[in-house]
């Protein structure tokens, strides 16, 4: 029963162990789900399933017949159009990325867009290039068809190079495809879990270093090969240094002007996006500016810079996939694939939770892995979001994938008509655009500082992820950041958090003994907490702790009794020692007998339990022993286990966790296990845990269930801590009178005792 007392409550119940619990309280019988229930469910058919699934595969049977077409058309319309101008900039300057002609990041703008508007279920994202994939898809471009391979005779020309490259391409962005749509449809959804927000973040910071350092051969127009190995980087810089002097001036110059402009004018739509109504497009002016300049000023001509050359007008035909390159880019390809959908769902989760609707993972893997097969087959390469794109298609006012399309046309409009007008265009141009979008990447260096403050964990695993991109490799560093996250996981499991537990405020509440000065710890009990699950890696860490918060090892207690005992009958075999109503008197002198000879006279018989049925007095092991023979004291008679925070415990952990329960047990220490969750008793029971010595029994609700338990069974009216006085007119019922003991927020506290 509770009693509401103000701001305080009161609570009248009896002391309950797990057993008396349930043999008080009925519990309802449920029938658990095996795994071949699950199978069954999985693989049923039924008029509403297939309704269920037909609606999940194709999401817009859901939302395009309720689209408000007055309200929201004109906002995709507007927003689309702006997208598709950022989408036509960034697959041109993305493409340089992927090392293959700049007009093949059309495609890659182009073809995912169609597939994702039927498939996808986010609104706000807008699919199509994005650097980090762009930037792994040429690295595996690069280590298939090197920047050499001109000069060993097995191409002709650069025609002949670009065509194997954007096949490699293909091939590539194929193959995740590929491994995207086998997660989806295998429910992987989750995988994404495991990339975790300081690991992305490393990550892509370390992919923006790539992109800075892969387009400097564009901004400075040197011929510089692709190294796509471990310290590629570093070799990279160092073939851009060691060319140095053969700068093109007018690229370079050209770069930094549009860098120059493209930074400040983004900083100003940052400062006044609430008054400006749309973003000024700065990629679009500076590109039209930069390619009117360039054709009237013959910019290729005076000052031999590069430009972006004839784009082929219309599609070309859909190619299979080389299957010599699918065998060769497996990796690569899982790579893209996992770090492509990471990007995208974390983008598009963000979007949903700011206009409350729901993304599924599982249909965000297909759509994606279905966009990168089309946009492949199309010559294209990977595709996810780029951040500052949907930004865009966002911030403009776009309300559903109607802006995609929109921003399709867009595109389209551009492949198949006005292409040749970007002719003229710098390729230095392009990279510096592509360097303008990483601003907010590049920024993430400040969040080094912040993490550490706040979980020194997260921190180390951004600095490793970033420092493992940056010099082994994007593909490479990330299963090296991985691998490092789940290291620190065991870590942390393995190096639980083990506390000794005091009652504060002489309530029910147990909290750190190093927290609070108001505590009471009840004489001769050891409160102990282990915050984490307990396993065959932890185990012995969480053994260890649990000696040191009690003081002693009761193995070694154990053992030196057993000595002790094995001492006490050789002498009185002797008649060295004499039984008196005082005890025992030793009547010759002693004589000391090495712990090695104990040691090595029927050792195994030390870890078993005391027996003293043979001797003539009973050892009382806390008071004087006979000269000679020498026993740890042992102070306490009660230890409590708080498993509230332990949510398994596996075979080999159950193992020795048994054993070292035993171990107390056989020095006359009580044990009780206290807040454990469902099922774990019935797990025990499965797994033999239980016999003569570990008993069911000593399971108990809560702590304070257990506490109390132990001051009724001690016999508390001798203690001077607290006083028991049996109430009268029941001889089951106690009041517990305080006094420097537990009390509650009343004077006194109704307890009933465990039948």
């Amino acid at each position: 029963m509770v009693e509401p007392v103000g701001n305080h409550y009161v609570v009248a119940r009896p002391v309950y162990s797990e057993n008396l619990f349930n043999e008080e309280h009925e519990k309802l019988h449920r029938y658990h789900k095996t795994f071949w229930d699950h199978l069954k469910l999985y693989f049923c058919c039924s008029p509403q399933r297939v309704k269920k699934i037909a609606l999940g595969l194709f999401p817009i049977v859901s939302w395009l017949p309720v689209y408000r077409f007055r309200e929201w058309i004109l906002s995709d319309i507007i927003s689309g159009i702006n997208t598709g101008l950022v989408a036509v900039l960034q697959g041109l300057a993305f493409a340089l990325l992927v090392n293959i002609p700049p007009g093949y990041g059309l495609y890659a703008a182009f073809f995912p867009v169609l597939v994702y508007f039927i498939f996808g279920t986010s609104r706000h994202i807008s699919v199509g290039p994005f650097p980090v994939l762009s930037l792994m898809v040429g690295g595996a471009v690069v280590r298939l068809v090197p920047d050499d391979i001109a000069g060993n005779g097995t191409s002709t020309n650069i025609s002949a190079i670009n065509e194997e490259r954007v096949m490699v391409a293909a091939s590539v962005t194929f193959l995740s495809g590929v491994f995207q749509l086998l997660l989806g449809i295998l429910q992987f959804g989750f995988i994404v879990i495991y990339l975790s927000q300081s690991l992305i973040s490393g990550f892509t910071t370390a992919a923006a270093i790539h992109v800075v350092v892969s387009q400097l051969k564009f901004m400075l127009q040197l011929p510089v090969p692709g190294f796509n190995k471990p310290f590629g980087i570093v070799y990279t810089l160092e073939s851009v240094f060691s060319q140095i002097t053969e700068t093109n001036i007018a690229d370079l110059v050209t770069s930094l002007v549009v860098l120059l402009i493209v930074f400040v004018v983004k900083e100003m739509n940052d400062r006044y996006k609430a008054k400006l109504p749309t973003p000024i497009p700065i990629e679009l002016l500076v590109t039209v500016l930069a390619a009117l300049i360039s054709h009237f000023a013959n910019f290729e001509e005076k000052f031999n810079v590069a430009v972006v050359g004839k784009l082929e007008e219309g599609f070309q035909a859909p190619v299979a996939p080389d299957v010599g390159v699918l065998q060769n880019c497996i990796g690569d390809s899982i790579s893209i694939a996992i770090v492509g959908f990471a990007v995208a769902f974390s983008v598009a989760k963000v979007y949903s939770i700011k206009h409350d609707y729901p993304v599924d993972g599982n249909q965000e893997l297909i759509a994606f892995g279905l966009g990168n097969i089309v946009g492949g087959s199309f010559k294209g390469f990977a595709s996810s979001t780029a951040l500052s794109r949907s930004g865009v298609q966002e911030s403009t006012g776009g309300k559903t994938q109607i802006a995609g399309i929109i921003s399709a046309v867009i595109v389209l409009i551009v492949i198949l008509g006005i292409g040749f007008l970007l002719a003229p265009l710098q390729k230095s141009v392009l990279a510096s655009l592509a360097l303008g979008n990483l601003k907010g990447m590049l920024m993430q260096f400040k969040e080094v500082g912040i993490l550490w403050r706040k979980d020194k964990y997260d921190c180390v695993i951004w600095v490793v992820t970033f420092l493992a991109a940056v010099f082994l490799g994007l593909d490479i560093g990330l299963a090296t950041a991985v691998a490092f996250q789940l290291l620190t996981v065991v870590i942390r499991s393995q190096i639980p958090s083990c506390t000794v537990l005091v009652n504060v405020g002489r309530s029910n509440i147990y909290r750190n003994r190093k927290d609070y000065t108001d505590i009471y710890e009840p004489e001769g009990v050891k409160i102990f907490r282990c915050s984490s699950p307990i396993f065959f890696a932890n185990i012995e860490f969480f053994r260890e702790k649990l000696i040191t918060a009690v003081g002693f090892n009761p193995l070694r207690v154990l053992r030196k009794r057993n000595k002790a005992l094995r001492k006490i009958r050789k002498m009185l075999k002797k008649g060295e020692l004499q039984v008196t109503p005082k005890g025992l008197i030793c009547m010759a002198n002693h004589t000391h007998e090495s712990d090695e000879e104990l040691d090595n006279n029927r050792i195994e018989e030390l870890d078993q339990p005391t027996s003293m049925t043979d001797l003539p007095i009973q050892i009382d092991w806390g008071a004087d022993l006979p000269p000679g023979i020498t026993v740890p004291r042992v102070d306490i008679h009660s230890i409590i286990l708080d498993f509230s925070a332990v949510s398994f415990l596996d075979f080999s952990a159950m193992r020795v966790l048994q054993k070292t329960l035993k171990e107390f047990v056989r020095i006359d220490i009580d044990i009780y296990i206290a807040g454990a969750h469902e099922g774990f008793l019935d797990k025990l029971e499965r797994c033999a845990f239980f016999d003569e010595e570990i008993k069911p029994s000593m399971f108990f609700l809560t702590i304070h269930d257990a506490v109390l338990h132990i001051l009724l069974k001690k016999d508390i009216a001798s203690s001077p801590k607290l006083k028991l006085a049996k109430e009268k007119g029941s001889s089951n019922d106690y009041i517990i009178i305080p006094s420097n003991g537990l009390r509650s927020r009343e004077c006194t506290v109704r307890l009933l005792s465990p039948v």
